[in-house]
């Protein structure tokens, strides 16, 4: 359940990515909801998520590790979850939406589900505590490689221009074998303050 770590000095962004979605989807069942409550137990006492009262989420597509586990806590400890929502008109920046066991899905462009009366109900990226962000690759640095449409560095771009805003905070989620050993960067790529695993917890920044 360990695939071998690809190195970046040997695979361009977009072979990495390639190399490391297959792994993801090459796992069964078992141990995607095994790894899902493991990485749930490594955040549940985090100040980051313990203290947040409004926490983005997303629903996992094409292998992404699942955070069904952490939504579900977070529903029961009274907290505000909100999923991703496409602006319209091609905007290559997200807003977030209000997310109940209730909430009625619709696909997006991308086919990926996302609240249906998303206007009624979404936020903005700085409305938010914590936001708990898929991805394909990162470093213990928290450099983060995505699926490459930009969308989470374009709506967090402002964490880089104001250092001293504090929120939200970021948390990657991913299987340990998503972890490199260093990802080559850009200075628009937002970098996470923290990734959890399934077996442990990177604290970056």
């Amino acid at each position: 359940m360990s695939p071998a770590n690809p190195t970046p000095q040997h695979n361009t962004r977009r072979e990495l990515r390639s190399e490391l979605r297959a792994a993801r989807r090459a796992l069964d069942d078992h141990e995607r909801r095994s790894c899902a409550d493991a990485c749930a137990r490594q955040l549940l006492n985090h100040p980051g998520f313990r203290n947040a009262r409004r926490i983005a989420a997303y629903l996992p597509a094409d292998g992404e590790l699942d955070p069904t586990p952490l939504i579900e806590r977070a529903w029961e400890m009274g907290k505000r979850v909100y999923l991703p929502v496409l602006l319209p008109h091609g905007a290559k920046r997200l807003w977030f939406a209000r997310y109940t066991p209730d909430t009625q899905l619709i696909r997006n462009r991308f086919g990926i589900p996302e609240p249906a009366r998303a206007t009624h109900t979404r936020v903005a990226p700085l409305s938010l505590d914590l936001v708990l962000t898929p991805l394909v690759a990162f470093d213990a640095q928290g450099h983060r490689l995505g699926m490459g449409g930009g969308f989470y560095d374009r709506s967090f771009a402002y964490l880089l221009r104001h250092s001293r805003w504090l929120r939200p905070r970021l948390i990657g989620l991913a299987y340990g074998f998503q972890r490199q050993t260093r990802l080559p960067h850009q200075p628009w790529d937002v970098p996470l303050h923290a990734i959890a695993t399934d077996d442990r917890l990177y604290l970056s920044r």
